[in-house]
């Protein structure tokens, strides 16, 4: 099931990106004493009480007519209200009830939308008055916090929670590989997905934003059972002029959550640019299995060397996916699409991939002979043992005895260690080091 969504809402300078970071556990969204310093809609992954769940912070919103800015902060922070599941719609208890806290009451009411009203900056908890006058907004009782200070949280996600849609299973074919498609726009993915499916049924344009929303379309290939996911196109923020195609940026991030396989698509012709970066950052920050598929090879003039050039540069771009496989293909003439689907059979493959315990020992073993830990302080550092605890991603525990002493180079080194030995092609790996609790 999709992750629930929270947007958080209110007027400029109530405290919304400082709740946001609290939420998440960290700072992504700019924190500063201006009204409108978070212009557009940021989100992060949260959890609280088993239950995983995404964030979108949102710019303050105004009601006056003010500049095309102030215009279109407001209507990223309708969009973000359309998209969530429940709103936190936050207040500021030292200066009350404003006008524009009453015009946002009334916008929130007509969504309809499961609604949690945050009363911030409250100093002392036990004074129900520097809070109370805000029952008069007629959306419920207001839950008294402290962003800032971390205070009475709990009894905030506690509430936000308890307004989740009930989680229901998936009825997606367990067997059945779910493909994300994503890239800036205008790379070809439609035409990639209508190139498998042998028809037109996305809308191809060469009109960047013709996908608005993520697309789920089943099929099968030499027996094997597909779900292709294509997303609106992802471009970078100051590109981006109509409200609705930063909307669909959410939904394409949220889909690469939901694949087992995403096919990072370039243009060959524009080359590997800042935004196609940050597409595969996120795609690799999620721990996502993933193929980097070079579109409209067609369109390049080749010779013997051609190839190797666009490989050396693309990887020197994207170093943090060295363990991608890299394919050119033309959606356009379909000259090598299906390729694409068995490499995509082939990572699906690998990122399920298990290692029995003793075999991935002797390896470790082997290569801490060849390449031993560093000492740190006089103390010797050992790791006594790993063991694989989940797949996609593959994910690792190695048991030592200073594990704080492990540097994360020395991991680097493992990892390619045992990407040597046992592949992994196509997926990240996760390697954590804990306290071994035995005896050495």
């Amino acid at each position: 099931m999709a992750k629930p969504v929270v947007a958080i809402v209110g007027r400029p300078n109530v405290g919304k990106s400082t709740l946001f970071n609290r939420l998440v556990g960290k700072r992504k969204a700019i924190v500063e004493d201006i009204p409108g310093v978070t212009r557009d809609r940021i989100y992060d992954n949260s959890d609280w009480a088993g239950r995983e769940f995404i964030v979108i912070d949102t710019g303050g919103i105004r009601f006056d007519e003010g500049d095309i800015f102030t215009r279109e902060v407001k209507l990223q922070a309708e969009l973000a209200i359309e998209e969530a599941d429940v709103i936190i719609f936050v207040v500021d208890a030292k200066e009350g009830i404003s006008s524009e806290d009453e015009q946002l009451a009334i916008l929130l009411r007509k969504s309809k939308k499961p609604l949690i009203l945050a009363a911030n900056k409250v100093e002392n908890f036990q004074k129900q008055l520097e809070y109370y006058e805000f029952y008069k907004l007629g959306l419920g009782e207001p839950i008294p916090v402290s962003a800032m200070h971390g205070m009475n949280i709990n009894d905030l996600l506690d509430a936000v929670i308890e307004k989740f849609p009930e989680a229901e299973e998936e009825e997606e074919d367990s067997d059945a590989i779910k493909i994300a498609v994503v890239g800036r726009p205008n790379v070809g993915k439609s035409s990639l997905v209508n190139a498998f499916l042998g028809e037109s049924r996305l809308i191809v344009s060469d009109i960047p934003g013709t996908t608005r929303d993520a697309i789920d379309t089943p099929f099968v290939f030499n027996g094997q059972k597909y779900i292709l996911i294509d997303t609106a196109g992802i471009r970078k923020k100051s590109r981006i002029s109509e409200a609705t195609e930063r909307y669909s940026v959410i939904r394409s991030l949220k889909s690469i959550e939901r694949a087992d396989v995403v096919l990072i698509m370039l243009d060959a012709v524009g080359g590997v640019i800042e935004q196609d970066k940050r597409v595969a950052g996120y795609v690799h920050e999620q721990a996502k299995a993933n193929i980097l598929v070079v579109n409209k090879w067609d369109l390049i003039e080749k010779d013997g060397h051609t190839m190797n050039k666009f490989d050396k540069d693309i990887r020197q771009e994207l170093k943090f996916l060295s363990y991608s496989p890299l394919l050119y293909i033309s959606a356009l003439t379909r000259k090598r699409i299906f390729k694409v689907l068995e490499l995509v059979d082939f990572v699906a493959e690998q990122n399920n991939r298990r290692i029995n315990t003793a075999e991935l020992n002797k390896v470790i073993n082997e290569a801490m002979m060849l390449n031993p830990l560093p000492g740190g302080g006089g103390k010797k550092v050992k790791i006594l043992y790993a063991t694989q605890v989940r797949t996609a991603p593959p994910s690792f525990v190695f048991f030592a005895n200073h594990p704080e002493m492990v540097h994360f180079s020395y991991l680097r080194y493992l990892e390619n260690v045992m990407r040597k030995n046992f592949g992994f092609e196509g997926t990240p790996i996760r390697l954590f080091v804990r306290q071994n609790k035995g005896k050495e």
